[in-house]
């Protein structure tokens, strides 16, 4: 079975800086789409920066110049650099792994347990 392990999420100042790191255990990373998303108190959970595989990276707006989304196939591990960050960034971030399992389009999702990031003003 696939996990997912974040760690990296911490107390920092606004403009400082924090990398998180997704650990994708039981399967290799590359076989998956992998992603980052967020979910501040109060809100619904949203989609921060993913990569589909083989593909390109893609973020939201409201991170875009922020955030860095990374892989390193030889850890098995997703990384998110989070330069700039700003009171609004406060929530806690999870890692998420998608795979096409059918030719009908029948996907299966993977979430890890979240790592807390919290900005100071």
């Amino acid at each position: 079975e696939v996990q997912l392990v974040e760690s990296g999420g911490g107390l920092v100042q606004a403009g400082g800086s924090l990398r998180l790191s997704c650990v994708v255990s039981g399967s290799p990373i590359d076989e998956y789409a992998i992603g980052w998303f967020r979910q501040a108190p109060g809100k619904e959970r949203e989609p921060v920066s993913y990569i589909i595989t083989g593909g390109d990276t893609h973020y939201a707006d409201f991170v875009k110049g922020r955030f860095t989304m990374s892989t390193d196939n030889a850890r098995n591990t997703a990384y998110l650099e989070m330069n700039k960050l700003a009171p609004e960034d406060t929530a806690v971030y999870f890692c998420h792994a998608r795979r096409v399992v059918n030719v009908e389009g029948a996907v299966v999702d993977f979430w890890g347990q979240g790592t807390q990031v919290t900005v100071s003003s």
